[in-house]
């Protein structure tokens, strides 16, 4: 079964086949079991999963998830995140002059 790119705010989560072999894995931090996979600059709030390892490239991000988990932030629905391997994506904005990362 296709998984599907899946969004919550300014979050971008794209499914991956495999994470590249030149990813390292980090321990990312935590929120109790929940692994934070980014901050809000304009409220604070954090876009957090229930679990899952992080990984990074140079370039990426990374999640892999041994069982479904879910995302969850203070002004959003939580969303099912299906078990896998996962880019994690910051949205980009355009603005006249510049092309920043969407604060949400």
């Amino acid at each position: 079964m296709k998984r599907p790119i899946l969004r919550q705010g300014d979050i971008l989560l794209v499914p991956v086949t495999t994470i590249p072999p030149d990813a390292r894995p980090v321990a990312g931090e935590r929120r109790g079991a929940g692994l934070v996979v980014a901050h809000g600059e304009a409220t604070g709030h954090a876009h957090v999963l229930s679990h899952g390892d992080e990984f990074v490239t140079e370039a990426r991000r990374y999640v892999r998830l041994a069982v479904e988990a879910r995302l969850f932030h203070d002004e959003h629905a939580p969303i099912e995140v299906p078990a896998g391997e996962w880019e994690l994506r910051r949205q980009r904005e355009y603005a006249p002059g510049e092309i920043r990362t969407v604060e949400d």
